[in-house]
C-alpha cells in the first residue's frame, strides 16, 4: 500500500507535535520543512558559550491534562524530595515516585524540573508583586494618594463598566480601573506592540489575560493559606497566578530537540534549511509545497495528502499558487507582526538583591516586567532562576533583556554592539546592574514573534473562512493561526487537527477562547503496520 504523507511547514511546538501525533496515532508519514537549522521555533534554546537563553521565557504549564502528560512522557519529572509527588492527569491523581525511576538532574539530562514561579513589576525604581497584591508594602511603595485613586477608579469601573468593550484599553479598565491600568499595564503593553492600547483589539486581553482581575487576585490571596501544594497541574488557577511550573533542565529547546529526534527515529523526516515559497493547489485541495534549500539554492516540490502550516498567514497567502480574491489578499497584507530582540548579558551580580537569613542573595524572579517609561527594554529574564543548569559558571548572573520592535525599524537595525551598549546603559540607568560589571554579551533576533491584534485583524474571520475551504490544509500554532497562543495552545491545535484527519470535528479556533480546553478523546484508526 502507498503510505500517505503529511507535509508540515515549521518545526516549532505545533509542527513537531503534529509530526509526533501522526506517527503515534496514524499510518501517515510526517515530513517537516524547517527554514532554520533549529528546532522549537521561538521555543528554541540558544547556546552561547555554554550559557543557554530561553527566548521569551516558556513555562511548561497547561490546564490540559493531555498536554501536561505529553510533556512528561518525553521528559520525566525530576525526583522530588519529601515523599511521593501527586500530579493531576485526566481528572485523576497519579503519583510519581520521588526517587528510583524519577531522574536526578545532577546526573541525568533528559529531565523536567519543578520550578517555583516569581515575577514582579519594576516601576518607580521599585519592585511590585505581579499580580498586584493589596498589601501594606504595596500601599507604602505607591503612596496613600495613588492607592486611594486606584481604589476609587476600580470602584467606578465596577459600578459603571464600559459596555461596548472593543479596545485593549477598555478591557484593562473594566478589570482593573483606569488608574491601575495606567500605573502598571499601559507602558509595558505599548512597548510590546508599539501602538497605543486604544488601537489594539480587546481580543488580545481575552487571549492572554483571560479571567485575571482584581477580584480574582483578592480571592487567590485569601485562599492561599488553605491551598494544597501538591497539585502541579493547578487546573483551578488562572495562568497568571500559578506558583509552580515544569521546565526542561536545559531550556525549552531541549524538549523540542528530543521530540525531533524521536520523530526521525520512528519514521518521520525533518528537513532543515528549507524555506516554503509556493503552495500548489488544485481546486480546494493543496497538492504540494515548493521549498528552497537556503544553503544550496536547490528547489524541490514536496507532495502530500495532508498539509499543516505554521508559517505566518501573510506568507501563506502570498505563496498560494492560485491567488485569492483581492479582498482576501488585502486582509493578509494588512496583518501586522511584532518582532523581538533579546540581549544576553553576563554579569557578576545585580545591584538589586534579596535579603535572606545568611545575607543578600540573587533575587528569585524568573522575569521582571519593566514598566519604567524612560527605557525601551520591556522585560528582563534571569536565566539562573529558570534553571540553574542554564548557567555553567556558579556565581555569575545570566540575563536576557527583551526588546520589542518591527523588522527594519531603528531598534531592529542596530548592530549587535549598539544593542549591547543600549541594554547595558538602560539596566544601569534604572539601577539593576553596574555597567562596568558586564562580562560578556550576545544578541539574538526573532522575526514575526507576535501576531498583532490590530491592522487588518478586525477582518481576519473573512481570511480564516477562505483558508478553511482548503479541505486538506490545517492551520496550527501561533503564526499559523495569527493568534497569540501559548506553547500548550499551539500544541493542542496540532493534536486536534490530527484527530480531524480521521473523523473528529474539532474547531481548533476554540482553543484558548474557553476557560477550559476541550478534552474529548477520539480513537485513532488502526495503524496499517500493526
Amino acid at each position: 500500500m502507498h503510505r500517505q504523507t503529511a507535509i508540515i511547514i515549521g518545526a516549532g511546538p505545533a509542527g513537531l507535535t503534529a509530526a509526533s501525533e501522526l506517527l503515534k496515532r496514524t499510518g501517515i508519514k510526517p515530513v517537516v520543512l524547517e527554514e532554520s537549522e533549529h528546532m522549537g521555533g521561538i521555543a528554541r534554546t540558544v547556546n552561547y558559550k555554554g550559557y543557554r537563553m530561553d527566548l521569551g521565557g516558556h513555562r511548561f504549564f497547561s490546564k490540559s491534562d493531555r498536554v501536561m502528560q505529553w510533556w512528561l512522557d518525553v521528559m520525566p519529572l525530576q525526583a522530588v524530595s519529601g515523599g511521593k509527588q501527586p500530579i493531576a492527569h485526566q481528572g485523576q491523581v497519579r503519583t510519581l515516585p520521588a526517587g528510583g525511576t524519577a531522574p536526578d538532574p545532577d546526573h541525568e539530562d533528559l529531565v523536567m524540573l519543578l520550578r517555583r514561579r516569581k515575577s514582579r513589576i519594576y516601576f518607580l525604581r521599585r519592585f511590585f508583586e505581579y499580580p498586584i497584591r493589596l498589601s501594606a508594602d504595596t500601599v507604602a511603595r505607591l503612596g496613600i494618594p495613588r492607592t486611594v485613586r486606584i481604589g476609587l477608579s476600580y470602584l467606578r469601573s465596577v459600578l459603571f463598566p464600559i459596555r461596548d468593550e472593543r479596545t485593549l484599553e477598555q478591557f484593562f479598565i473594566n478589570r482593573f480601573g483606569r488608574e491601575l491600568y495606567q500605573t502598571f499595564f499601559q507602558s509595558y503593553t505599548e512597548k510590546v506592540w508599539g501602538v497605543p492600547c486604544t488601537r489594539i483589539s480587546a481580543e488580545w486581553g481575552a487571549q492572554r489575560v483571560k479571567g485575571l482581575s482584581i477580584l480574582k487576585t483578592i480571592t487567590h490571596l485569601l485562599k492561599q493559606p488553605f491551598r494544597k501544594k501538591s497539585d502541579i497541574a493547578q487546573k483551578e488557577t488562572e495562568t497568571s497566578l500559578i506558583e509552580q511550573f515544569l521546565y526542561p533542565k536545559f531550556g525549552p529547546g531541549q524538549m523540542w530537540d528530543e521530540v525531533a529526534r524521536r520523530v526521525c527515529a520512528t519514521g518521520g523526516e525533518i528537513h532543515t534549511g528549507w524555506r516554503a515559497t509556493r503552495v500548489h493547489t488544485n481546486g480546494w485541495r493543496v497538492t504540494a509545497v515548493e521549498a528552497v534549500h537556503s544553503p544550496s539554492g536547490e528547489t524541490r516540490a514536496f507532495e502530500g495528502s495532508f498539509f499543516f502550516s505554521t508559517m505566518p498567514v501573510q506568507d501563506l497567502v502570498r505563496a498560494l499558487s492560485h491567488p485569492p480574491p483581492p479582498e482576501i489578499g488585502e486582509i493578509a497584507e494588512g496583518l501586522i507582526y511584532r518582532d523581538f530582540v533579546t540581549v544576553g548579558l553576563l554579569v557578576n551580580e545585580l545591584k538589586v538583591k534579596e535579603n535572606s537569613g545568611v545575607g543578600p542573595r540573587l533575587i528569585r524572579d524568573n522575569w521582571i516586567y519593566i514598566q519604567e517609561p524612560d527605557v525601551l527594554v520591556g522585560r528582563l529574564q534571569i536565566f539562573n532562576n529558570w534553571s540553574p543548569y542554564l548557567v555553567p559558571e556558579p556565581g555569575k548572573v545570566w540575563l536576557g533583556l527583551e526588546y520589542f520592535c518591527n523588522e527594519g525599524d531603528s531598534l531592529w537595525t542596530k548592530s549587535d554592539e549598539e544593542m549591547i551598549r543600549l541594554g547595558t546603559e538602560e539596566l544601569a540607568r534604572i539601577g539593576i546592574i553596574d555597567a562596568a560589571g558586564v562580562l560578556d554579551a550576545t544578541v539574538v533576533r526573532m522575526e514575526k514573534t507576535y501576531p498583532a491584534y490590530f491592522g487588518s485583524y478586525d477582518r481576519f474571520d473573512e481570511l480564516r473562512q477562505y483558508l478553511d475551504r482548503y479541505e486538506n490544509l490545517f492551520l496550527i500554532g501561533r503564526n499559523g493561526m495569527h493568534r497569540y497562543n501559548n506553547q500548550d495552545h499551539s500544541m493542542f491545535t496540532a493534536m486536534l487537527s490530527v484527530e480531524n484527519i480521521f473523523g473528529a470535528d474539532h474547531d481548533v479556533w476554540d482553543v484558548n477562547v474557553e476557560e477550559e480546553y476541550h478534552e474529548e478523546k477520539v480513537a485513532a484508526p488502526p495503524h496499517p503496520n500493526q
